[in-house]
């Protein structure tokens, strides 16, 4: 579990074009620790956890789990820039794009 914690860190570090020093420095805690904790070799503090929270604008539960229970309603926010038509139409390229991927 440590493991899938830190690389999701990782993940969430290096799409934020962070290097390991810029993120440790602004969660109070060195580049090394850091790296400890992104090859689940340590593990993030609760206090840290909140402060990456807050930097990212993340869930605890997406860092710790995977879990992204805002995904429905970013998925609301962002669908409700689109027409019907629109978003009918994207449906069916994603259906096609489905289709082709389990065929391949």
């Amino acid at each position: 579990m440590k493991e899938e914690i830190g690389l999701r860190i990782r993940n969430i570090r290096e799409n934020m074009k962070l290097t390991k020093e810029e993120l440790a420095s602004m969660l109070g805690i060195s580049g090394q620790f850091l790296g400890m904790i992104e090859k689940g070799k340590n593990s993030i503090s609760i206090e840290k956890l909140e402060i990456l929270c807050n930097i990212t604008h993340l869930s605890a539960d997406f860092i710790l789990f995977g879990k992204d229970n805002n995904l429905k309603d970013n998925t609301k926010k962002i669908l409700e820039n689109y027409t019907d038509k629109q978003i009918e139409t994207a449906c069916t390229m994603l259906k096609n794009i489905a289709l082709f991927i389990k065929k391949s």
